[in-house]
């Protein structure tokens, strides 16, 4: 099959299409005839031999997946040879067909493209098990969203909003700002002219958001803190400006401030099969009710996994970047 390798570390320039044998499902798995895959941070962290593969994954990149079941392994259940899925894949989704554990797909949504349904496995794992699960976001409760319109901030903007949060955004553009609020957020500011720690907590009275959803890390954070309500969470999923801050320890104390992150490629199916069921009780029906919508931003066939990767390192997109087969 054609599949998308990294023949080096390197700048993407080193993603070259290539041969290699159609893996076959284990027996907790499915095998998928990918239509879409999703491109994400993280694949570009692997190109660059900065993200280690998990044992036992693949070690070509791609983490999520569209497409349909072409063979079942023997103990994969709820699904059958035919189904439409999307699928949160443990590596190996830049390639014409990709086995992933069963319980880690879900039904393409009615009204969804496969472009689309590829978009949506990665960030939504990614938004649902760190804002809901391990920041605990309740009804009524406000969301604060760096990086608004990377694929994760469309997602989690979309999601809150959904579900009835209040929700803030920061962004690098005027247009990104823009963005951000048509996706749902109340308000949305601009890091690069606007002293976002001081809209924020003017836009809620003083008291600061529930909840902040971090992929930048470093100097963000002592900002961060002075953002957050009594008893606010902090949750990093990434850490674009830097993995080391300063922390002002009396803040956190007078506060009751958590600090808590995660990385979701290495948790184990069982858990990312949880993670599963709860988005295709709670957030599936929203989508197919039109009230979150896959944002993609472009497409590019396989063979231009470089011209993908070099879209997402220029960060001018707004929502996912996706690949076609």
């Amino acid at each position: 099959m054609r599949a998308v390798e990294i023949s080096q570390p390197g700048g993407p320039e080193v993603l070259k299409l290539t041969d290699v044998p159609k893996p076959a499902p284990k027996p907790h798995e499915i095998l998928v005839k990918v239509a879409a895959a999703g491109v994400n941070r993280p694949d570009v962290l692997q190109r660059m031999g900065l993200y280690p593969v998990p044992p036992e994954a693949s070690p070509l990149p791609g983490l999520e997946i569209a497409g349909e079941i072409v063979a079942l392994g023997a103990e994969a259940k709820n699904w059958k040879v035919g189904d439409r899925v999307c699928a949160l894949a443990n590596g190996g989704g830049y390639a014409e067909y990709c086995a992933v554990p069963a319980v880690q797909a879900l039904p393409v949504p009615k009204n969804v493209s496969m472009a689309e349904a590829g978009s949506l496995p990665e960030t939504f794992f990614t938004v649902w098990s760190n804002v809901y699960d391990r920041g605990r976001l309740a009804p009524g409760e406000s969301l604060l969203v760096q990086g608004g319109t990377s694929g994760i901030g469309v997602t989690a903007i979309q999601m809150a909003a959904a579900l009835g949060n209040r929700v803030f955004a920061t962004a690098g553009s005027d247009d990104k700002v823009a963005a951000c609020v048509r996706l749902g957020a109340e308000k949305a500011f601009n890091y690069k002219t606007q002293d976002w720690v001081a809209e924020v907590r003017a836009a809620t009275g003083g008291r600061g958001v529930n909840v902040i959803l971090d992929m930048v890390g470093g100097d963000y954070v002592p900002k961060e803190l002075k953002c957050l309500a009594e008893e606010g969470r902090l949750v990093f999923i990434a850490f674009l400006r830097g993995p080391k801050t300063e922390l002002a320890i009396a803040e956190v104390m007078a506060k009751r401030l958590t600090i808590t992150g995660s990385t979701l490629r290495p948790r184990n199916s069982e858990f990312k099969g949880y993670v599963a069921k709860n988005l295709r009780e709670k957030i599936w029906p929203l989508i197919e009710a039109g009230k979150i919508k896959p944002q993609v931003f472009k497409t590019f066939p396989l063979a231009e996994a470089a011209e993908a990767h070099r879209l997402m390192e220029s960060s001018q997109h707004i929502g996912k970047i996706v690949l076609t087969l």
